[in-house]
């Protein structure tokens, strides 16, 4: 089944899951269940099979049956196996650090409140990160069985940048995965998907041992898009309701507005924060700010830039996909019933409200482990920019006609990177219009360009590099093909390709 597929088979299922709940539920439960029955029945297999063996090892005539049976029992204990260790298999906990009530009594003051409404059970561990994230995380004392220990771990760039009540709604969220009816789903769900994944990658990997194998591959992978389907409907099911429980401890509107705000934070972080704290490499040997310290205050003050209208429509065009259980943003604002709106500035941050002086300590304790983990990177990098614009000044402070092959092949990548990839143009055109050609670097960078501004001579000089130069050939081939299939079709696409191949030299 290839994605598409799997899309509509998700989609019906959402319908079913819709008009049918109960019924809906149901079925994922003898699905899992079906996966329990496979084991148990290839356990007795295993058991029976040798049993057998043993029993009729010295009867006359019996020989080959009996080494038929015991080289069954032998293919299928493998795959046994495995399940076994699957379930038993022991879950490193979370990474973050460990918060005390001590530390922080409003946030678990808070904690104890919300547990109480929501009829959640305790929350074992309480650790902050570094990520803009906030999960819960069930950890069976077992493997995947056993009693669970629950650990609610929350990011502090997450909390630099939501308000009080919309922290609240994402812890609310969070405690909400693990109660009553939707909490036992949750943790059951989560083990079959995990013990399921460790089987088929078994199976899978051994497919082609023996026919017996072979069977049992196919059988999973005609299996495994229903298991997959089914369970993906219900977690994002879950998700829907577990949005429902955070709206229930703050407001519908504060949720809507976490949403809202993690959604386009998330984006600004990505796009422009890091990257921009980045570039303080290419000029100065040490960052002027550290980011975890730096974050409430860019936030703040860059809240025109990320809460956009622009940045709104575009999340809002977003549509929910199979590769998530989260939903798109419109579709849980539609279901908390809320309309989109930009959020306000914040006057405070949930840091600092729910963890007070802590806050601040471990800002600084993240930028410290941040700038242990990167000073070497951050170093090189200040070094090679260096080093690349000095010899970028030299080559570039000479004429193109007095200039070596290979020097302008070396201007021409430093003026890529350090200007423009059409200031490395005039240089790139002189050094292929010089004899003692080819040269297939230069044109495949070239063909590069060309293809860029949607110039179809780019192909001929791709093809040029990638016959004169092997190393360049995947590269050259790979661009080629993409720009022929997105305006031809991936047949006329692979035939130039073709084309290419059988012109090159042996």
């Amino acid at each position: 089944m290839n994605d598409e597929e799997f899309g509509w088979l998700v989609t019906r299922l959402e319908t079913e899951a819709a008009n049918v709940p109960r019924a809906f539920r149901l079925k994922v439960f003898l699905i899992s269940i079906a996966g329990y029955v496979f084991l148990v029945a290839m356990l007795l297999f295993v058991v029976l099979v040798t049993a057998w063996a043993v029993a009729h090892a010295h009867e006359p005539g019996m020989t080959r049956a009996v080494v038929f049976a015991g080289l069954l029992a032998l293919m299928t204990l493998p795959i046994f196996w495995v399940t076994l260790r699957a379930l038993f298999t022991r879950w490193a906990p979370p990474e973050g650090r460990h918060v005390t009530r001590a530390e922080a009594p409003m946030l678990f003051d808070l904690l104890d409140k919300m547990r109480a409404k929501l009829g959640g059970p305790p929350i074992h561990h309480v650790l902050v990160d570094d990520d803009f994230n906030a999960c819960i995380v069930q950890r069976p004392r077992w493997g995947l069985v056993g009693p669970s220990v629950n650990y609610l771990v929350l990011g502090l760039p997450l909390m630099h940048g939501l308000s009080t009540s919309e922290m609240l709604a994402v812890i609310g969220h969070e405690i909400g995965h693990l109660c009553g009816e939707h909490g036992r789903h949750t943790g059951w769900i989560y083990r079959q998907r995990r013990i399921f994944e460790e089987v088929a990658s078994r199976i899978e990997a051994d497919a082609d041992a023996t026919v017996w194998h072979w069977a049992m591959a196919k059988a999973m992978r005609a299996f495994a898009p229903y298991f997959y389907g089914y369970t993906f409907v219900l977690g994002r099911q879950m998700e829907y309701e577990a949005d429902r429980a955070g709206a229930g401890v703050t407001s519908a509107q504060a949720a809507a507005s976490g949403l809202v705000r993690i959604r386009l934070l998330a984006q600004w972080l990505g796009q422009d924060f890091w990257p921009t704290l980045y570039r303080q490499a290419d000029t100065r040997i040490r960052p002027t700010i550290l980011p975890y310290r730096a974050m409430a205050t860019a936030f703040r003050m860059s809240h025109d830039e990320w809460a956009s209208p622009a940045g709104l429509r575009s999340a809002l065009r977003e549509e929910s996909g199979v590769a998530d259980t989260h939903p798109c943003l419109r579709d849980r604002l539609d279901a908390l019933g809320q309309q989109p709106s930009l959020p306000a500035p914040l006057q405070r941050h949930a840091a600092a409200a729910l963890l007070g002086p802590l806050g601040e300590r471990l800002a600084a304790e993240f930028d410290q482990a941040w700038w242990l983990a990167q000073s070497k990177g951050w170093s090189e990098r200040h070094r090679h920019v260096t080093r690349s614009q000095a010899r970028l000044y030299e080559l570039a402070s000479q004429p193109l006609a007095a200039l070596q092959p290979q020097e302008l092949q070396e201007l021409a990548r430093l003026k890529s990177e350090f200007e423009s990839a059409q200031a490395a143009k005039p240089v790139l055109e002189h050094l292929l219009r010089r004899p003692g050609g080819p040269f297939p670097l230069a044109s495949c960078v070239y063909g590069k360009l060309l293809l860029d501004e949607r110039n179809r001579d780019g192909l001929d000089y791709l093809a040029t590099a990638a016959r004169h130069d092997r190393r360049l050939a995947d590269e050259a081939l790979h661009t080629g093909f993409a720009y022929l299939a997105d305006l031809h079709g991936e047949e006329r696409a692979q035939a130039w390709v073709d084309s290419v191949l059988d012109t090159a030299p042996a």
